[in-house]
């Protein structure tokens, strides 16, 4: 029986640092990500914020907003491609005016907040002429109003949608939970969750003491 010690001990951790990892895993965060136009029409994740980013005459910015399945699943991308022409092909370029192509893509209903309706199902498109020093905030803001930040600076909704929350942490099943960062804080930041380490602390624990167990049954 004494020989099974170390075997069940190790199993038994496992499982409680499963059992204590899977809220982690099953959360997820509804947002508005950001991102830059690319190559091919591609789009890549924006380095900085609306509000910092300063795009060069002929770029195209793209926003998507969509539920993150956890911290390891990649955002999802904006569903029309990243075309400066076919955006801004029809404005004529003018003097002293930069132009920002822009995709807006509200999502699917699936990851809209409870009671709320997604604006509309095709991703918008809209060319920006603005200052040549404007952020992509500042081009957003003449094409999409009105938008809403909260007090750091966490694009929350564009042209009114969503009407309410702000990168929140939701469970699987689409019902709000009480974030354990703040509001502000950039979704689905990294680092293990404080059930895993627990978990992970119970695999070294439990391991250790079926170690000592045999040693002791050895001598």
């Amino acid at each position: 029986m004494r020989r099974r010690l170390p075997a069940a001990a190790l199993a038994l951790g496992i499982v409680l640092a499963l059992l204590a990892a899977a809220p982690a895993l099953a959360a997820g965060y509804r947002y508005w990500s950001f991102w830059d136009g690319a190559a091919g029409g591609q789009w890549s994740y924006a380095a900085q914020g609306p509000s910092l980013a300063r795009p060069a005459d002929g770029s195209v910015q793209g926003f998507r907003f969509a539920v993150r399945k956890d911290a390891a699943a990649e955002a999802a991308k904006p569903r029309a491609a990243a075309d400066f022409e076919a955006v801004c092909g029809a404005t004529a370029p003018a003097e002293g005016r930069k132009r920002v192509a822009l995709v807006i893509d509200f999502g699917v209903q699936a990851d809209a907040p409870t009671g709320e309706v997604v604006p509309q199902e095709a991703p918008r498109t809209a060319c920006a002429q603005v200052a040549p020093e404007a952020t992509t905030a500042e081009a957003l803001a003449a094409v999409a109003k009105p938008l809403r930040y909260n007090s750091a600076a966490l694009l929350c909704a564009i042209s009114g949608y969503p009407q309410h929350g702000c990168g929140e942490q939701i469970a699987q099943t689409g019902a709000a939970e009480a974030s354990a960062e703040p509001s502000g804080s950039a979704p689905g930041g990294g680092g293990p969750s404080a059930g895993l380490l627990v978990g992970i602390a119970a695999v070294a624990a439990l391991a250790a003491a079926g170690v000592w167990q045999s040693r002791r049954r050895n001598r």
